[in-house]
């Protein structure tokens, strides 16, 4: 009760401390009865609402455009996705249902986290209520991922001079294998995966870093894991943006996996990622990538505990000056 209590006392107050990126079309796709509950952004959304937010603290993202698209997919894959031209295999791999408005929701997505990421550059934090679709490679999409927002928010940053070295922190269940892939070769760009070894993908492209553990390995040797990295990589990349995805989907009662966290662990992660960056004035972007609790209250607990906690870090740990936003280096 005391979690609702303080985040409803900021989110009443006159200024939201950062932005929300969200759009009411993620959730009106159809996909069938499916694993991937997409009415969890809308109900997100809600709750928030429902807790003090205002409306104007939520920007809406614009479809990507192809020139932002093609900075991680091939133009022949981009074809395919737009006129409907994906193969039988190409189609199983994605494993979800393909339609004009399961494209448009990939759009948006990547819209939504370019935008995350540029707010983020000038305020310090941000969140998009949406985004983390990491298995998308550049020539193919996967396990539910027509396109990889995060790898192309990443490029686009850096192309467009907001920062010039961007560090993905990536907290899913699953190992970013499609941005692993698609980032391969760059260095103004780090990769940090911390995910279950024994589930899907079972070929993991390496990241700059790949933290594996194992089913049942629980809080304590996640969190043990992830803080023998964390800020340690910070200080030695010295990344300018932190794009953070902040999977609901190492959950214990989560349906596609088995590292057994407590939402108790999951904040504690969330609070490592988020504060240790703001501390050294680095800007987090955020994305909400997977999660497939049974109960799907659970996933949405589990993204809103995500905001609280960025919500916090942030009031300690405000905006860095705006003349140096996005290029400010952790001494």
């Amino acid at each position: 009760m005391g979690d609702l209590l303080d985040l409803f006392k900021v989110l009443v107050g006159k200024r939201f401390p950062f932005q929300l990126i969200y759009s009411n079309e993620y959730w009106m796709v159809e996909t069938g009865k499916h694993v991937f509950p997409l009415q969890k952004y809308r109900l997100v959304y809600e709750n928030l609402l429902a807790m003090g937010a205002k409306k104007e603290n939520f920007l809406r993202p614009r479809l990507a455009p192809d020139e932002d698209v093609l900075l991680v997919h091939t133009a022949r894959y981009l074809k395919r996705v737009k006129t409907g031209g994906l193969s039988v295999a190409e189609l199983k791999a994605l494993e979800v249902r393909y339609s004009p408005e399961f494209v448009r929701f990939a759009l948006l997505s990547v819209g939504g986290t370019i935008l995350a990421a540029r707010k983020a550059v000038e305020s310090g934090l941000a969140i998009h209520i949406g985004g983390g679709f990491h298995h998308a490679f550049p020539d193919h999409g996967e396990g539910f991922c027509l396109l990889n927002d995060v790898a192309i928010a990443a490029c686009k940053a850096v192309v467009d001079k907001l920062a010039d070295r961007v560090m993905i922190v990536d907290c899913d269940l699953h190992q970013g294998n499609g941005t692993a892939a698609a980032l391969a070769g760059r260095p103004e760009i780090f990769t940090l995966s911390i995910h279950q070894m024994d589930i899907y993908p079972t070929e993991k492209p390496r990241s700059t870093v790949d933290i594996g553990l194992w089913a049942g390995d629980g809080d304590d040797k996640y969190l043990a894991e992830l803080r023998a990295h964390i800020p340690k990589v910070y200080q030695e990349f010295r990344p300018n943006l932190v794009l953070y995805l902040a999977g609901a989907d190492p959950y214990e009662k989560d349906q596609l996996g088995g590292l057994s966290l407590t939402k108790a662990g999951l904040k504690e992660r969330d609070k490592l990622v988020i504060e240790s960056a703001r501390s050294l004035a680095i800007p987090v972007a955020v994305v909400l990538a997977g999660g497939y609790s049974l109960e799907i209250k659970d996933t949405v607990d589990i993204h809103l505990n995500t905001v609280r906690i960025a919500q916090r870090v942030q009031r300690i740990y405000p905006q860095p000056p705006s003349e140096l936003a996005g290029m400010r280096r952790p001494v």
